[in-house]
């Protein structure tokens, strides 16, 4: 007879003991990280999962729903793919200094890194330069490999010691280092040359006729950049190009680029923030481009959330951060996949 080698249940005791040391970690950083926040002043708050918009970029896809009112009538919300429109709406609200453990979701989104349903812890700061949110970042995530006692991460044959003193990196000389590509001679007025990029990035990656200037920044930042991010030490990578800033301010100094960093240890994004943007005009301008081109790709666009924009218009300066809460553990407990850090998978898996 032919052995049966299906899984047993999620919630099994011997499976379960398997990830039960993930999850002590989780709870250790958890603690730690909370703590940290508290000690710097931040309020910690909850806002709603469910949203009229759950964000207006091209790529990110969530989980729709309706509610049923009292006359019968129905309203379509989302499953919000960030507290972003919420906390910010808070900023507007006068609150100087705020963090979450925000419950976030995603569609199309599941492998080693990535889960449907997942924690993003998410901070802003009032009056701040979004350096601060950089350091704030590396010390947050020190603390998270402090409270496991790990020294080192390591993921996927590679290491960065959480501790050391990052690696400050532009996107331009990223590009530059890893690829070979003089990426700011393709931006002009604030915009992507896709023809210039394309010449540029010939031979790197495959070139499709109807590739965006963003399609192939993408494509060589996934194929030759990230992957050389992050080893040894932490990596934080700064300076986005404008087409990129998605919601933060373009730099003063250069307007070719913005107030935009993530950060990377073995490879692997655990951050990304912004000087935040707050240029009510500008911020719709940049999402009605984004939801014409979600249009155009997947037929489908969000609504603008105009609550969020008006909140834009009266939000102080600010910077803020999400960093993904279980990528986060996942390195400081050793674990090798998002699923082990998380107290039961997504809803159907087994």
């Amino acid at each position: 007879m032919a052995e049966n080698h299906q899984l047993s249940p999620w919630w099994s005791a011997t499976r379960h003991a398997d990830i039960r040391p993930f999850l002590t970690a989780r709870g250790a950083v958890t603690r730690a990280v909370r703590a940290w926040f508290e000690e710097q002043g931040f309020t910690e708050v909850e806002t709603g999962i469910l949203q009229v918009s759950p964000g207006n970029e091209t790529h990110l896809h969530a989980p729709r729903t309706e509610l049923a009112g009292a006359d019968g009538g129905r309203a379509v919300r989302y499953l919000r793919t960030s507290p972003e429109f919420a906390c910010k709406k808070l900023l507007a609200a006068g609150e100087p200094k705020i963090f979450e453990f925000a419950r976030v979701f995603r569609d199309r989104e599941r492998g080693d890194l990535h889960l449907p349903e997942f924690t993003m812890l998410e901070w802003y700061r009032a009056e701040a330069a979004y350096d601060a949110i950089m350091a704030d970042s590396v010390a947050v995530i020190a603390h998270a490999a402090q409270a496991t006692g790990i020294g080192r991460f390591s993921f996927r044959g590679k290491t960065a010691d959480p501790f050391a003193e990052p690696e400050l990196l532009t996107v331009a000389a990223a590009f530059e280092r890893f690829a070979g590509i003089d990426l700011l001679a393709t931006i002009t007025d604030g915009e992507g040359d896709g023809a210039a990029l394309a010449v540029a990035a010939k031979g790197r990656v495959r070139i499709t006729e109807d590739d965006t200037w963003s399609d192939i920044f993408s494509k060589v930042l996934v194929e030759h950049v990230e992957p050389r991010l992050g080893e040894g030490r932490l990596t934080v990578l700064f300076e986005y190009p404008v087409p990129e800033a998605a919601l933060a301010r373009a730099k003063k100094a250069d307007p070719r680029v913005a107030e935009r960093f993530e950060v990377y240890a073995c490879g692997v994004e655990l951050a990304n923030g912004f000087g935040e943007l707050t240029d009510a005009v500008e911020q719709r301008r940049r999402f009605a481009s984004a939801m014409e081109e979600k249009q155009r790709r997947y037929g489908e666009r969000y609504p603008l959330d105009e609550e969020f924009l008006d909140a834009v218009a009266a939000m102080p300066e600010a910077s803020g951060v999400a960093l993904g809460f279980d990528r986060l553990v996942m390195l400081a407990s050793g674990a090798t996949r998002i699923d082990q850090v998380v107290w039961t998978p997504p809803a159907g898996e087994s």
